[in-house]
């Protein structure tokens, strides 16, 4: 498998900020029984992360633009930018479930061409460079060949406190998916759902309001392991949503479920 520069840049830049979050989730375990609690330290743990990724990405490419979840949007006269969210998961860490990921992108132009998702905890490294694949671990993955709705297993993004998806009919949704497919699953990390729908360990995925952040890596290792992805609202598959996928056969279905 050979990675492009930039995709090198991505996962040295990862794995780097991995190391970091690896540590801090330690921590983050014991600070769990202190009256004081975790969250800000959580807080800190997330923008080291960021600040070790951005560095990296700076002094690799000084002329591409960064866009951050902490850190906000910049532009560049080069048309490339790196998306990253530096701890995707972060009510996992907080609580010590170890399940969230470092998600980088790489955009040229308006299009995505490059993406990295690094499980720290699990040292799984998700990677796709445009037309080249989808690997884990060097590991080619594929979306998976079930075909039938009543064999899927799919994922989902859950409404809590005042998210506005429960607004948009979740409920609904819920129940129209649950009553047709063999399990449902949410795990509280989307670059990890949409890597999981890469390597074919879920059918399909469906979720609201995700932010570029969030998506972008996943977009990217999902076409580039044969599946399919888009918005219900609209065609920008990063701007605000539904956004739902799943390997080809399941994809209409799924999206007709969803959709009501």
């Amino acid at each position: 498998m050979r990675r492009s520069p930039n995709l090198q840049v991505m996962v040295q830049a990862a794995q780097k900020a991995a190391r970091a979050l690896a540590r801090d989730f330690g921590e983050v375990e014991q600070l769990q029984v202190s009256l004081k609690g975790p969250g800000d330290f959580v807080t800190a743990a997330d923008r080291r992360a960021e600040q070790i990724i951005t560095d990296e990405l700076r002094r690799a490419r000084p002329n591409f633009a960064i866009l951050a979840e902490e850190g906000g949007e910049e532009t560049a006269e080069s048309g490339a930018r790196w998306i990253v969210d530096p701890l995707d998961g972060t009510t996992n860490f907080l609580h010590g479930l170890p399940h969230f990921a470092i998600s980088i992108a790489c955009e040229m132009n308006g299009e995505l061409v490059a993406a990295v998702v690094l499980d720290p905890i699990k040292q799984e490294l998700f990677t796709a460079d445009r037309g080249q694949g989808a690997w884990m671990n060097g590991r080619r993955l594929r979306v998976s060949a079930r075909k039938e709705l009543e064999r899927a297993m799919v994922a989902c993004g859950m409404p809590v406190l005042d998210w506005e998806g429960r607004e948009r009919g979740f409920m609904g949704q819920l129940d129209r998916v649950s009553a047709r497919v063999a399990g449902i699953r949410r795990w509280g990390a989307a670059s990890l759902d949409l890597a999981y729908i890469a390597a074919g360990r879920y059918d399909g995925f469906w979720e609201f309001g995700l932010k570029p952040w969030d998506v972008a890596a996943g977009i990217v290792l999902i076409r580039e392991a044969g599946g399919q992805i888009a918005r219900l609202e609209g065609d920008g598959l990063m701007e605000r949503g539904t956004l739902v996928a799943a390997n080809p056969q399941l994809h209409p279905q799924l999206t007709a479920l969803v959709a009501g």
